[in-house]
Formats: C-alpha cells, structure tokens, sequence
C-alpha cells in the first residue's frame, strides 16, 4: 500500500492510492496516519477496503508528511561509502547516530526555508524506514518485522551550522522545513529488499546525487537493531538511513542551497519530492513560525 496525508498543514486528512495511481480519501475509514495505524494488523485491515469505491483527492491538495505525531527523527551519518569518502572521513566502524528536531518537518513538496544566517545549506536524499512496531533490543534477522514501511526524507542541513564553531549535527539539521517527507508511506510488502533501491537528487534540473541502498556501509536491518540498543523505537518514529555521495559540501568547488533553486528527488518505489527554496524573509508557504 501506498499512504499519504493531503490537505492544509495541520489540518491534513489520511489517504490511500489505488492500483490506478489515483489518491482516495481514507477518513471514513481511519482518524489518521499516526502510531496506532501502523501495528501490523491495523495495516492489514486496509488491505481489504475496496480503494475505487473511495472519494477522490483533487490533484490540487497539498501533501503533508505521510506519518502523523512522529515521536523521534533518528539519523545516521555517513552511511554510504562513497559519500564518506567524498567528505574525506574514514568508514565508520559503527553507525553514528544523531537526531532532528520533529519540528523541521514539513511535506514533501512544501517550501524548504533557508534560516536566518545560512551560507551553507545543503541537500540529501534518504531512504526513511517508519517504524511500525515498538522496538527494544531487537535481533538483527527480526529487525524488519518491526518497520511499517519506508517514505523520502530530505535531510537539508546547514554545513556551517553543523560543522564550524561548535560543530553539533543537530544544529545544522533542525531548522524549520528541513525535513520534507512524503510523498507517501509504502508498506513493508512492497519493499522486500530496501538494499536494491535507486535514490536520486537534482537541484534546477542537474544531478547532483544519483546512488543505490546497497552503497551502505550498514544495512536497514542492522540499524534497526543497533538503534534499538540505545533508546526504543517506537511507532511513528522515522529512521533516516543515510544519503550517498552528490552532497553539495562535497563538490570540488562546493555548492550550497540559495533562494529560488529547486530540489527534486526520489527513491525507487517511493515517488518524488519537489521542493523551492526561499529565503527566510519570504517563509515558506503554508507555515506560521
């Protein structure tokens, strides 16, 4: 199955596209998208709606985040071997974890909005697992049984930020609208292997990522049961995996985010993203901060 959310940012409804590709409303069926939805037999129920008999969602509605009340943003860093090396940094021995705060989400073709002060912002393409079932000390050969499925996320971060003065991750991953996901969550069935996925991304048309999942140094799999060791996973949370190489900091000479480019992105299997980006003056369209 493949879910999404539509409507005004904070008011969005649940949704479900059909075998044709079209979005049908999900509301007289379930509240929304959130943690309960995603248990294994909650997922199950869905399977047996009749999508055509559904209302169907104008082309004109907004996306919002496919998952409602997400709990954590859990990260992985250099996770990619070919993008550890374009960052001239050695292959990490284990994965390195760090967080975004759940307020720089936003949908996957919402306005990304650079902060006040950035010269450094970035882009990268992610395979996202959603967590479906809560998860603690889980073994590794049993770690996809606790993911719902798997959505994009955008993980824009402010190289500055992130990395000069200071230097903590966070910081250059948590502003307002850094974390575009969506368009859809599709269920675990229709992602057998998440190592043999495509995933891409282009700024005003050029390519700037184009990689495989199975560049990872460290598969789903595993980050699932290594996470799990150090705080539980609950549903609702998101894991982003890694992006590949093709990050602009990256580049020889470097390229950052400025107001008026336009990201495009995508994974095999999940859909595409499509986002502007304006200057903090402008604010981002459908956002009150």
């Amino acid at each position: 199955m493949k879910l999404a959310r539509y409507g005004k940012h904070g008011e969005e409804k649940p949704a479900i596209l059909d075998s044709a590709g079209i979005l049908r409303d999900l509301s007289g069926h379930i509240e929304d998208i959130g943690p309960e939805a995603l248990s294994p037999d909650n997922l199950s129920k869905l399977t047996d709606l009749n999508t055509c008999d559904l209302p169907i969602v104008p082309d004109s509605e907004r996306l919002g985040p496919p998952v409602n009340n997400i709990g954590k943003l859990v990260c992985i860093g250099l996770n990619y071997r070919l993008h550890a090396q374009e960052a001239g940094l050695a292959i990490p021995e284990e994965p390195i974890i760090f967080m975004k705060a759940t307020t720089s989400l936003c949908g996957p073709n919402d306005d990304v909005m650079l902060p006040r002060d950035s010269v450094k912002s970035d882009w990268e393409v992610e395979l996202t697992a959603v967590i479906g079932t809560r998860a603690s000390y889980v073994e590794e050969d049993d770690a996809l049984d606790y993911v719902a499925g798997y959505c994009i996320a955008n993980d824009v971060s402010e190289r500055a930020f992130q990395i000069e003065g200071t230097g903590q991750w966070v910081k250059g991953k948590s502003a307002d609208t850094f974390c575009p996901v969506g368009p859809y969550l599709v269920t675990s069935d229709e992602i057998p292997d998440p190592q043999k996925l495509g995933l891409w991304l282009e700024v005003d048309g050029k390519r700037y990522q184009n990689g495989s999942t199975d560049d990872m140094i460290f598969n789903v799999k595993h980050l699932v049961s290594y996470v799990s060791r150090y705080m539980t996973l609950m549903p609702g949370d998101l894991l982003l995996t890694g992006t590949p190489s093709g990050v602009g900091f990256g580049l020889k000479p470097p390229v950052f985010l400025r107001a008026g480019n336009t990201m495009r992105l995508g994974v095999e299997g999940l859909g595409e993203q499509v986002q502007n980006v304006v200057a903090f003056e402008q604010k981002a369209i459908g956002y009150q901060f």
